[in-house]
């Protein structure tokens, strides 16, 4: 019995012949069991065929762009954590461009001990969308917009889920672009008054919420303790939520800062020098990162091959 072909166009992977459709997006990629060079493709959904056929404008781009010939290797990924690793069995031009690839190994990527999240107040001129990227770059797995008081750029009404869509596009751009095999989720817009609930639920589920303000005595590095405890060692199972909230251009009121210590979040300062909205989140995060031991050596966190 010949192994199932699965036509992938923008819409849902289905088996050939099916009209549902799947958004698919290319993108450098590694090959093999750890991540390299190459060509990526995002889709929403894996299926379990051994023989994939994509078409739509990412084969087009694919095909007619990348020029991706047989035997070539070019991996798809679904955004949460599985990689598949394939080579090109067939690349046909022409007005419906059509890529055949082949799963040779399917890699479930290993989910770091701790889950990042940046909560980034809205901002104007694009840097909030710049704060997206290079998170998402550094690692982190949830981005939260915040609506705060002094937030010059205002998500209402159709605005909310435009900006939240963008939002998700930026993080699935910078996703491909870094070779990660997970795309952040970008949440809903959140009042002060909202974000304090999620501060609270969080800091009750045993995460850690840092708040970052240039007049804070505690320094970044405050957060690890409190996450981890005493002596304690993280480990993949428990997958506590770090996050560190930045407060717009204006800067955090006096009223908010109050509230979202009431919650749980930790005041806590990124250094001796003051950042642009646009860096301190994902600078935030790459220390703790660091710190945290999440940026160790290919191999570290070992990847679960299945072939």
């Amino acid at each position: 019995m010949s192994a199932p072909v699965f036509v992938v166009t923008p819409g849902t992977a289905e088996p050939a012949g099916s009209s549902a459709r799947q958004e698919a997006s290319a993108a450098p990629s590694p090959s093999g069991s750890q991540p390299g060079s190459g060509t990526r493709l995002v889709l929403s959904s894996l299926d379990s065929g051994d023989e994939i056929v994509l078409t739509g404008p990412e084969a087009h781009h694919a095909v007619s762009v990348r020029r991706l010939r047989e035997p070539e290797r070019v991996d798809l990924v679904d955004g949460a954590g599985l990689r598949l690793v394939c080579t090109v069995t067939s690349a046909g031009g022409g007005a419906r461009d059509r890529l055949g690839v082949r799963v040779v190994e399917r890699v479930v990527e290993p989910a770091p001990p701790v889950r990042l999240v940046l909560v980034q107040a809205l901002a104007k001129g694009g840097r909030d969308e710049q704060a997206v990227e290079t998170a998402t770059e550094v690692g982190a797995e949830t981005l939260l917009p915040w609506q705060a008081r002094r937030c010059v750029s205002v998500w209402q009404g159709a605005r909310r889920s435009r900006g939240q869509e963008r939002w998700q596009a930026t993080a699935r751009e910078a996703a491909k672009q870094a070779r990660r095999a997970v795309v952040p989720r970008v949440e809903e817009v959140r009042s002060t008054d909202e974000l304090a609930q999620w501060v609270r639920a969080t800091v009750e589920a045993g995460g850690v919420v840092g708040l970052l303000h240039e007049e804070a005595r505690a320094p970044l590095s405050a957060l690890l303790p409190a996450l981890a405890g005493p002596g304690a060692v993280l480990t993949a199972s428990q997958r506590p939520v770090l996050a560190v909230i930045v407060g717009p251009e204006g800067g955090i009121e006096g009223e908010e800062v109050t509230t979202l210590e009431k919650a749980g979040a930790v005041t806590v300062r990124l250094g001796p020098h003051v950042m642009r909205t646009a860096s301190a989140g994902p600078v935030a995060l790459a220390v703790l990162a660091q710190h945290a031991g999440l940026w160790e050596p290919a191999g570290a966190f070992p990847a679960e091959v299945a072939r």
